[in-house]
């Protein structure tokens, strides 16, 4: 929404009530002097003589020839003072406004730092200012909040993390304890502990790597390095590296890609991008399923979705994207990782020019990533 014609609005009024306030004192000023110039070629001097009398209880010859003496001669110049003070007056009260806006956003801005508690509360002729302000605050909350969100669920991560290193690794300690304990060992027995042993060392090896890419995480280089992609080669290579994961659970990927299509973009991190979103698709579909990659050249953008079996609750498609977040929120240590995969790919696309949302129904959940296509 376009606050402009407000904010045009609220300025113009804010000026219109200055330009009053100015025009207000000179006009003072100038009705002073002239009362001032009416009363002095009047009675003044009779009025002078009588409040002598009056207030310093002199005597009417006395009072008369000080007035002549004292007052008289300087009347001018008293006149001018007066103006001159009445003048300074009304200008300090027109300056105590300017001050009071200036104030008033001081506190705006000592609330928005959160020097102070409170609401932000402008003069009605500051109200896109406040707006303004109220609006920063909201979004300087929300990011506090998501951001000690992802740091909660990054310190239960590397908790989870260290609790589950321990297990693989005292299994590997422990069957390699045996093996060494006893070389005679039966050939089958000790193929069944080699064999255990080896599959505790690579659940050990996959979160040592979660802890790499939650320690990698926030020194990440961002700068790109773009080049000519040939979209339907890299997926294609990429479904062959997950061969070996796929065809133990029965799974497989079908891509529907035009082998010309091509974009402009940084082939390691867009590796990165559909990695995790493939491992993801991996680790949530059902056995003997069907992932399928569809790409294709919609206006000035590419689309390639990635479609798998499953569901993913509404209220956690955006959620999906966040740092740390798991959708097995017990964390299974059979499936899932870090947290990390789709809000690294989300930030990635965005680099691009691009956008990577969620949708899910119908049994499915598609990944959508949308990226410039190549000019």
């Amino acid at each position: 929404m376009n606050n402009k014609p407000k904010l045009n609005k609220d300025y113009k009024l804010f000026k219109r009530k200055i330009y009053f306030r100015i025009v207000l004192v000179a006009v003072i000023a100038l009705a002073t002097v002239i009362i001032m110039r009416l009363a002095a070629s009047n009675n003044v001097g009779n009025w002078i003589v009588w409040s002598l009398e009056y207030w310093f209880s002199m005597p009417y010859h006395r009072a008369y020839h000080a007035y002549w003496l004292m007052i008289r001669p300087n009347l001018e110049i008293m006149m001018y003072v007066a103006v001159a003070v009445f003048f300074i007056i009304l200008s300090r009260t027109l300056l105590s406004q300017f001050a009071k806006y200036f104030h008033e956003i001081s506190n705006g801005l000592d609330t928005l730092t959160g020097d102070k508690d409170g609401e932000i509360k402008l003069s009605p002729e500051m109200a896109s200012m406040e707006d303004k302000l109220k609006t920063i605050k909201k979004t300087l909350e929300k990011r506090e909040k998501e951001a000690k969100e992802a740091e909660k669920r990054k310190n239960e991560l590397v908790m989870y993390l260290a609790h589950d290193i321990k297990t693989p690794l005292t299994s590997v300690i422990g069957y390699l304890s045996l093996l060494d304990e006893a070389p005679d060992m039966p050939i089958d027995q000790k193929a069944k502990y080699v064999n255990i042993t080896l599959d505790k060392a690579h659940r050990l090896e996959h979160l040592i790597d979660e802890f790499f890419e939650v320690t990698r995480y926030n020194f990440r280089p961002d700068r790109l390095i773009k080049e000519s992609i040939d979209i339907y080669y890299l997926l294609a290579q990429m479904a062959e590296e997950f061969y070996p994961v796929l065809s133990t659970n029965g799974k497989r990927i079908k891509l529907s890609v035009p082998e010309d299509l091509t974009l402009n973009g940084d082939s390691d991190k867009l590796a990165r991008v559909f990695n995790n979103i493939i491992k993801n698709a991996i680790a949530y579909s059902k056995e003997g399923s069907e992932i399928k990659i569809v790409a294709e050249v919609l206006g000035e953008m590419v689309s390639i979705k990635f479609i798998n079996p499953g569901s993913i609750p509404e209220d956690k498609l955006t959620a999906i994207f966040n740092k740390f977040y798991r959708l097995d929120s017990a964390r299974s240590t059979t499936t899932g990782g870090s947290g990390l995969g789709l809000a690294i790919a989300k930030e990635i696309v965005e680099e691009h020019g691009g956008s990577i949302y969620a949708e899910s129904g119908g049994g499915e959940t598609v990944f959508t990533v949308e990226l410039p296509a190549r000019q």
